[in-house]
């Protein structure tokens, strides 16, 4: 014979007795008389609120700003329990609280941008190693041990595992190999090279520069490329100023109209 398992509920020392507060409340209008009342079934509650809170708290964030943030789920749960459902307070508070945990965790604490459904996977893959190390002593899960204990394939519980370091990044400043190199992590990455900007530039002056006579192209090489005054260039090759400047303009101009007529 199958031997009965009684299920019982564990009552804590936090959750008090408020069924008369919360049915003067429910008779009180609008207004200060059931403001108070409603203040005084919260701070009656807020250790349970902290209490949920605590639940939270290895997960990067400070405790007391848990508590405050399970203190607002424990208003939003006051200002909406109707005693009069039949149901007790406690059973609808703690997953509005604990919700309101989740949501803050989800919104706010991430410090990149993950998708809502890699968020899941995360959770499901945290709540996978819990129960693997608690229930069968395995304290490093494999991902395959991951995704068979949560029903999901190989690939999101990889997903999962990568987003377990998504709520703290890695300051540029830290060491990505040995401290005593002197290098940091932020002289590993790349820096936005300006020169990128002319390069379609350069590539469409090329063939018009290879069309143009001899003697413009010295022009513009020595004006352009090593960087000669006017006047220096007149000098070496014999001719004045002013028909060095006309040359330019003239040589700029006629690549200048070619190229935006092949854009066209």
């Amino acid at each position: 014979m199958t031997p009965r398992v009684m299920a019982y509920r564990v009552r804590h020392e936090d959750v008090p007795d408020t069924s008369a507060a919360f049915e003067r409340a429910a008779g009180l209008p609008d207004g200060p008389e059931k403001e108070r009342t409603r203040g005084e079934i919260v701070c009656a509650w807020l250790p349970m609120a902290d209490r949920l809170a605590g639940r939270f708290r290895h997960r990067g964030e400070a405790l007391e700003d848990l508590r405050q943030v399970a203190a607002i789920g424990l208003v939003k749960a006051v200002e909406r329990y109707d005693p009069h459902r039949g149901t007790a307070f406690e059973s609808f508070a703690v997953p509005t609280i604990t919700g309101e945990l989740k949501r803050h965790f989800r919104d706010r604490l991430w410090s990149v941008h993950v998708p809502r459904r890699v968020q899941e996977l995360r959770a499901r893959v945290r709540d996978a190693r819990d129960e693997l190390a608690q229930r069968h002593g395995i304290l490093a899960p494999t991902v395959e041990q991951i995704a068979f204990h949560a029903g999901m394939t190989p690939n999101e519980a990889v997903l999962g595992v990568e987003a377990m370091d998504c709520f703290n990044v890695l300051s540029l400043d830290a060491s990505p190999a040995s401290p005593d190199e002197g290098l940091t992590l932020g002289d590993s990455l790349g820096a936005w090279d300006e020169a990128l900007d002319a390069v379609i530039d350069r590539e469409s002056v090329k063939p018009r520069l290879r069309r143009l006579p001899d003697r413009e192209k010295r022009i513009l090489y020595m004006r352009f490329f090593r960087g000669m005054t006017q006047s220096s260039i007149a000098e070496d090759l014999g001719i004045s100023q002013m028909h060095v400047s006309r040359l330019i303009n003239d040589s700029c101009a006629r690549i200048r109209r070619d190229v935006m007529r092949d854009a066209a």
